[in-house]
């Protein structure tokens, strides 16, 4: 997946700033981002703080290495059945 090419504190600084008052398509236009863009980072990290960020990166992070372990483990058990399995 490709990755932004904001910071998750320069996207949260663009929501406060539209938050403000100033008008979403003025944020769009000076950061160069669409509408939508804007719209799908709103969903993401409205209402959150720049440490909020911070710490769901790091969730994420963590999630992806235990996800990748539990795959490798899962892959392990199959090739210890298929071994077993085997009249030998």
């Amino acid at each position: 997946m490709r990755s932004s090419r904001f910071s998750d504190e320069q996207i949260i600084s663009m929501i406060k700033e539209q938050e403000s008052g100033i008008s979403t398509a003025e944020v769009c236009r000076k950061h160069g981002i669409s509408n939508a863009s804007f719209y799908k980072y709103k969903s993401k990290f409205g209402g959150m703080d720049v440490s909020d960020a911070r710490k769901l990166k790091a969730l994420e992070d963590e999630n992806a290495k235990l996800k990748k372990l539990l795959a490798e483990q899962m892959l392990d058990n199959a090739m210890l059945r298929d071994v077993n399995s085997k009249k030998w």
